[in-house]
């Protein structure tokens, strides 16, 4: 993936420790990303029996509750100085957000609608959001409360240690880091959309949990084709990825997927606990977004099969 090219965006919220030119280098060697920090809670809530979205921090995004707190002690939110971040990580992260900011614009635009870009918090640790404490155990996600992503780019490297998103050196996995920032932005476009809202509606409405699940399944999923759509957009305007980063981005998908989550932890998959969707439906809503370009083929909520 080729970046240099894309436009720096200054809706970024760093609160690294130290600032934004301490935030060190992007990972390289083998491997790649993925939701990494989410895969931790996962695997951890699949051997408790807690639901894996209130750990990740899923459910809460899209119903618009607040992350439970704990007893580990927060780290103090420092602020970076005027101006977008200058180290590596947080000058690819800049780029990747305003390339999302220029998609979704020119994409609301022929909808005739006003594109009002989120917010994106750096942090290490541990900070605050308006959905509640934020921690790095929790993974990225988006909060409606303050229509900010939260995102401790360490997560990359977790995955790439220990759970092999994307395999190869550090261009190959670019996209891949990027496609999870841009699943966070695709919440933020549901928000816009009212998509999060309704379903709230909903889910409070459900008739059991595995009902409640398959709408958040659809809503995650819906995410991973917004993700597509701004991948095609962006490809259409720079040329920046090859086959080379979308497999990457397809084998991130596949590391993050329910069922492989499920495997890996407790040695069965039972889809009605499903949460964001088997390795294969993530992989090709993904694609369905990449390939078409248009918002209205990320319709989960009426698609017959996901």
């Amino acid at each position: 993936m080729r970046y240099d090219d894309l436009r720096r965006s200054d809706n970024i919220d760093d609160r690294r420790g130290g600032g934004g030119g301490r935030g060190g280098a992007l990972p390289g060697g083998p491997a790649g990303l993925g939701i990494g920090g989410m895969i931790i809670v996962g695997l951890i809530s699949y051997m408790t029996g807690i639901n894996p979205a209130v750990l990740v921090g899923g459910y809460d995004a899209v119903t618009g509750g607040g992350v439970r707190q704990t007893q580990q002690r927060e780290a103090p939110a420092q602020r970076s100085p005027a101006g977008r971040p200058t180290d590596q990580m947080g000058d690819f992260v800049a780029a990747v957000l305003g390339s999302t900011e220029d998609a979704w614009q020119k994409i609301f635009e022929e909808a005739g609608r006003r594109y009002q870009a989120p917010g994106l918090v750096m942090f290490e640790r541990a900070t605050r959001s308006g959905c509640g404490a934020a921690q790095s155990a929790m993974g990225p996600f988006y909060c409606p409360g303050d229509q900010k992503v939260y995102l401790d780019t360490s997560f990359f490297r977790e995955l790439t240690t220990r759970f092999r998103g994307c395999q190869g050196d550090e261009n190959a996995c670019r996209f891949a880091y990027a496609y999870v920032v841009a699943h966070e932005v695709g919440h933020h476009v549901q928000n816009l959309m009212g998509v999060l809202q309704r379903v709230q509606q909903a889910q409070r409405a459900a008739r059991s949990e595995a009902e409640s699940n398959n709408m958040q399944v659809r809503v995650e999923l819906q995410a991973d084709c917004f993700a597509g759509v701004w991948a095609f957009h962006t490809q259409q305007r720079y040329n920046f990825i090859n086959e080379r980063d979308v497999q990457g981005a397809l084998q991130t998908a596949a590391a993050i997927g329910d069922d492989m989550l499920q495997r890996r932890s407790q040695g069965q998959v039972v889809p009605d606990s499903f949460t964001h969707g088997s390795s294969e439906q993530r992989q090709r809503w993904f694609m369905t977004g990449l390939r078409s370009g248009q918002v209205a083929a990320c319709n989960t909520f009426r698609a017959a099969q996901l």
